[in-house]
């Protein structure tokens, strides 16, 4: 099982962590491993109980330190469909945007970024021609293009921000 951690690492080097949440942040960045009680283990590893791990890691969520705490599946994989996806959205109807593609279950991972398609967001569906047809749905709802920028080669880069 892999987990991801999202967070900015500007947002984290501002935070005042503890030291037992700067070990769990830096651990969890990791994954859990395979093993039938994955917390108890990683809580083995830090020398901590389960429970002050498992409460570490609600506080964590509850104070939106961690945005996402969760498995990763590759959709393609599954049979599913898997895409990044960008607009161009005027700013002043951005939150709106924003809110109408959040909205979808098939959306994920959407930022604002400093650039001329300034909404980037994942797309990922049960079926691969599912894809078209939340694009189509987004443009219907928004009244934007949206970019579809499908993977043509995976790299696994293992991003880490430790703290």
């Amino acid at each position: 099982m892999s987990a991801t951690i999202e967070r900015s690492r500007r947002e984290t080097q501002q935070q005042g962590f503890t030291d037992l949440e700067k070990a769990v942040i830096n651990r969890l960045q990791h994954g859990l491993p395979l093993v039938a009680s994955p917390y108890l283990a990683v809580a083995e590893e830090l020398d901590i109980s389960e429970q002050a791990l498992l409460d570490t890691l609600e506080k964590l969520l509850e104070e939106r330190v961690f945005t996402r705490f969760g498995p990763m599946f590759n959709a393609g994989e599954m049979g599913g469909g898997l895409t990044l996806a960008a607009m161009r959205v005027a700013e002043e109807d951005f939150d709106r945007v924003a809110s109408q593609v959040n909205a979808l279950d098939e959306v994920a991972h959407n930022y604002r970024r400093d650039h001329e398609l300034n909404m980037w967001f994942v797309l990922a569906t049960e079926a691969g021609e599912g894809i078209a047809e939340v694009i189509e749905q987004i443009e219907a709802r928004t009244g934007y293009p949206v970019y579809n920028m499908p993977k043509e080669e995976e790299f696994h880069v293992r991003l880490h921000f430790p703290v």
